[in-house]
């Protein structure tokens, strides 16, 4: 595939963040249950990623005249390498599960298959195909179909093939129920789809101090006759395949209907997408296989994948603990934020001064702490909030509807069409509207991806501001796994601004100019290149400059063409990438003063962290927005300078803790190989030293 040596291509640069998730499930200092849900994990990455990602270099791919200006490759070519790649990933995957499931019979617990189960356990799982499996099965039988049935995406199947015994009167006697020309074909197709209503992992009977777990895939195999006892067969088999769908989202511009009624007949829709990838048992047989091609439609722009026994991995993250809590992750309590207690008035504290919330190492509370303040304080007024993913029994969705029933004008952003959860949040929206919550549904064209909110409350004769302005979602679920900053404030110069962003939601033909904050996409890249700007005059100076970032992801090539003209000025920049970076370090003449690392853990790293050396007084913003264009020019993103003193040493020390990994931490370089951190003593693993950090902080008196 052509390459270039200035930028790493967006797709291999993924599935290289991808291969780091693999390493967790590799890496046998991670505890055993861990391991096995890393690789779920991995898999539920990989299934959105071609969902997405594979999808739209498939759409460019059918489009050759713009190919190769909007991937900077072909994308034929392109999508050759992903399945070349992919596949080597899985085998990988595939080998890790194996080594993991020997060293779970080490620690007494068994995974066993159809062929395996204990004689002992056969009772039981007959009547648990009984009573539960059987019920929720649909079984097809394919032959007599005149249209191959529609494959969901976020299930797996068993493809069955029978071979029947000929002139069987057995056959014959239910041959009323099928047509003719099946029994005159001694090969009958069917597929058997798994119930995603049910676990996939069923914990057996125990064995004296044995474990054991057999897969409901597993369960369906050792009854596979009991489906098919009406036919009289002389072989019967079952492999399992799975098939993943474009799931860009398509709108109708149809007038007379509302945004919400077009989002949600779009995202039926999307159940009926393009396949992009075809994953199967690479043991089934290859009549199966050409059988299910031909009715599938499956073409050479599709991945096709030889897999394992089991697909839809991504189940693994819900392994059961077994209640060996020495195979997982010991839990961590949050911490109390520093002066701040639950007993006091946020609000009147928050007035005091500025406060920092890092979750999960500080509890989430905070955030509905302050909502429900604010839902019960008479002298509250107003309530603006956007929200772009939200828990399943969201309390920040409760504290907003309190709100509005104690009389507050509650105004809520929230987007629709965040990827995934558009289902979930359109749920949400009609909920909030039905409460007499004002909803706003963004400004066409462009995600709001901003994680802000503001309050007025009537002091005196003047209303005064409050607000939170965050780089993760408000959501109490992935709080407790993602690593995120809230900044809590009372700067009426920087909520100001913020109610400016509300306002530019509303009347968005007027943009809106900002003095402290910096917003996409409107200033955002000019405001960076204008601060990279600045180090670059002061290395040429002769003083001190540097850039110290932590964010997700980095693609746009403006912003690294940017970084690359710092780099050759002198400017000494690190950065902290968890996920893709396009970006190429360490090179002469071209970056050579750029160093990347990307930390994988047991919290996903999430925050955006931008630092600018300013001659010894550093600037310092958090952020919602990552380098890519659609943060930049596509989405409404807020980034929030840091102007408390303590706040900002505080910021400075996290990032210095993240860059003194050397136990998680791997070297992003031209080579992409996810090469460790040289382990240096003493070892620091920066989400425990954090943990740490915050622990003594809070032990120090003011």
């Amino acid at each position: 595939m052509k390459s270039n040596n200035i930028y790493i291509n967006r797709e291999l640069s993924w599935l290289n963040f991808n291969a780091r998730v693999l390493q967790e499930a590799a890496d046998e200092r991670v505890p055993l249950l861990e391991r096995l849900r890393f690789a779920g994990i991995f898999s539920n990455n990989l299934d959105e990623f071609f969902k997405v990602r594979y999808a739209t270099v498939k759409r460019v791919a059918m489009n050759n005249e713009a190919s190769e200006k909007e991937l900077g490759v072909h994308a034929k070519e392109l999508l050759e390498e992903i399945t070349k790649e992919v596949i080597e990933l899985q085998e990988k995957s595939l080998q890790i599960i194996a080594s993991i499931t020997k060293e779970l019979e080490k620690e007494q617990i068994f995974m066993v298959n159809e062929k395996t189960l204990l004689p002992e356990h056969e009772t039981f799982v007959n009547t648990y195909f009984y009573d539960k499996v059987r019920p929720a099965l649909f079984t097809i039988i394919l032959n007599d179909l005149e249209k191959f049935p529609q494959l969901k995406d976020d299930v797996a199947y068993l493809a069955v093939k029978m071979t029947l015994k000929e002139d069987d009167k057995k056959a014959l006697g239910v041959q009323k129920f099928f047509s003719s020309r099946a029994y005159k074909e001694k090969i009958q197709y069917a597929l058997i789809e798994l119930p995603n209503t049910l676990n996939r992992f069923i914990e057996l009977p125990q064995v004296g101090d044995k474990h054991y777990i057999i897969m409901i895939d597993d369960v369906i195999r050792f009854c596979l006759h009991k489906i098919f006892n009406i036919f009289h067969y002389e072989s019967l088999t079952a492999n399992m395949i799975k098939i993943t769908r474009d799931a860009e989202l398509d709108i109708d511009d149809d007038l007379s209907k509302s945004f919400i009624e077009k989002l949600s007949t779009s995202v039926e829709d999307r159940r009926k997408g393009e396949p992009v990838r075809f994953v199967y048992d690479k043991m089934i047989d290859p009549d199966t296989l050409h059988f299910l091609y031909d009715k599938m439609g499956i073409v050479n722009t599709d991945s096709v994948i030889p897999g394992g026994r089991y697909h839809n991995r991504r189940d693994f993250m819900n392994f059961p603990s077994l209640g060996r809590t020495d195979l997982t992750y010991a839990p961590i309590q949050p911490l109390p934020v520093k002066g701040l207690n639950s007993q006091e008035s946020l609000l009147k504290k928050i007035t005091e001064k500025d406060y920092l919330q890092f979750t999960p190492y500080h509890t989430f509370s905070n955030i509905i702490w302050f909502l429900r303040e604010a839902a019960l304080d008479p002298k509250v007024k107003s309530v603006k909030i956007t929200i772009y993913r939200l828990a399943k029994n969201s309390q920040v969705v409760n504290s907003l509807i309190n709100a509005v029933k104690n009389g507050k004008k509650v105004t809520v952003q929230i987007e629709l069409q965040a990827r995934f959860d558009e289902e979930s949040n359109i749920r949400y929206a009609e909920q909030l509207k039905a409460e007499g919550v004002k909803l706003i549904f963004g400004v066409r064209g462009l995600k709001v991806h901003s994680k802000i909110c503001v309050i007025e409350r009537k002091e005196g004769k003047e209303l005064k501001r409050y607000g939170f302005i965050s780089t993760g979602n408000f959501n109490e679920s992935t709080a407790k796994i993602y690593t995120d900053y809230t900044l809590f404030t009372a700067n009426q110069d920087i909520l100001k601004e913020v109610n400016k962003v509300f306002n530019f939601f509303e009347t968005n033909y007027n943009v809106q100019k900002y003095k402290h904050l910096i917003v996409s996409p409107h200033y955002t890249k000019k405001v960076l290149r204008k601060l990279i700007d600045e180090e670059i005059k002061n290395a040429k100076a002769g003083k001190e400059a540097y850039i110290k970032l932590k964010m997700n992801n980095i693609t746009s090539y403006k912003m690294i063409d940017k970084l690359y003209e710092a780099s050759r000025a002198g400017v000494k920049i690190q950065m902290i990438v968890r996920g893709i970076c396009c970006l190429v370090p360490g090179i002469e003449g071209m970056s050579e003063n750029i160093e990347v690392i990307s930390i994988v853990d047991k919290f996903l790293e999430h925050p955006r962290l931008f630092i600018f050396g300013n001659e010894g007084n550093p600037k310092v913003f958090i952020s919602s927005a990552d380098w890519m264009t659609r943060n930049l020019s596509f989405r409404v993103e807020v980034g929030c300078p840091i102007y408390d003193e303590a706040i900002k040493q505080e910021l400075l020390d996290t990032f210095e803790i993240g860059w003194a990994d050397n136990v998680k931490a791997r070297l992003i370089s031209q080579t992409q190989d996810n090469t460790y951190r040289p382990h240096n003593l003493p070892a620091l693993r920066s989400q425990v030293a954090l943990y740490e950090y915050y622990q003594h902080k809070n032990k120090l008196t003011d």
